[in-house]
């Protein structure tokens, strides 16, 4: 992946000095220098256009990522309690099956105790005996299954109480997440189209070619920043350090000159400053 950045950087870097080479026949150097130092400051201020139009995006595409993940966990929370009420029923269901087996055995203990009372040995009296014994071992058996369930359905109850209570604070943040994103993209819709409109009118004044390598240069930045200045004698968009020799050219605007770790276009702070005087 590395060596694929570097050949993608080197043709841009080829690629801006083809468009940018001093033809022999210009007797006057001042007039290309001004062209050259025209097109950085159109570069620039399309990058700061640009960069007003990634901010308004980045915002706004954070807001719908947050609403999607904060639905999916209100998905996820109202999954857990339906499937929580399901087995609550089950539980349910097991008690009076419970209760229902208690129920026959108290029948069944009834019935034996009458029979001992018209048995004819003391074989037959034993083998009900066994029997009302296995019924009472069967109550305790269903009493103990019983208060197990009993048990399970409190913490149940509590589980679901707690995950309606988490469902509505949810529900609340939700709602307030939606509503903050209609009225960002409400809010930004008209700035953002303001722009994209002051972008294309600057568009119009750059050169297509050294536009088509700005463009290519912002769709593989991270930060989309095409165009930077020098900070602390290093690249502002990849803080590689620049040679002084190389500062000096880029202050002469002789040519375009781009970074040749990271392939972004240079503009001499100082040309920015003036620019900034002058509409002042």
């Amino acid at each position: 992946m590395a060596k694929k950045k570097v050949v993608e950087n080197q043709s841009v870097v080829e690629y801006i000095e083809n468009i940018t080479q001093l033809p022999e026949n210009i007797p006057q150097e001042g007039v290309e220098e001004i062209t050259i130092a025209k097109k950085l400051l159109s570069l620039y201020n399309l990058q700061q256009i640009c960069s007003e139009i990634d901010k308004i995006r980045v915002v706004r595409g954070e807001l719908p990522n947050e609403v999607r993940d904060m639905e999916d966990a209100l998905e996820g929370m109202q999954t857990r309690i339906e499937k929580h009420k399901e087995e609550l029923e089950d539980l349910k269901q097991k008690i009076v099956a419970q209760d229902v087996k208690m129920k026959e055995a108290n029948v069944l203990i009834k019935r034996y105790e009458e029979q001992q009372n018209n048995v004819r040995n003391n074989r037959e009296y034993e083998s009900l005996s066994k029997e009302i014994e296995y019924q009472k071992l069967e109550i305790q058996v269903a009493e103990k299954h019983k208060g197990k369930f009993s048990a399970d359905i409190v913490t149940k109850n509590e589980n679901i109480a707690e995950f309606e209570e988490k469902r509505n604070e949810i529900e609340e943040v939700l709602t307030q997440k939606k509503n903050e994103l209609t009225d960002i993209i409400a809010e930004t819709k008209k700035e953002e189209q303001e722009l994209i409109e002051r972008a294309e009118q600057l568009k119009k004044n750059v050169d297509y070619r050294l536009l088509n390598a700005f463009e290519r240069i912002r769709n593989n930045a991270r930060n989309g920043l095409a165009i930077v200045l020098i900070e602390r004698d290093a690249c502002g968009g990849c803080f590689s350090m620049i040679p002084p020799q190389r500062q000096l050219d880029i202050r002469l605007h002789k040519k375009i000159i781009v970074c040749e770790a990271c392939g972004r276009i240079f503009i001499d702070k100082q040309l920015v400053e003036s620019q900034n005087l002058l509409e002042n």
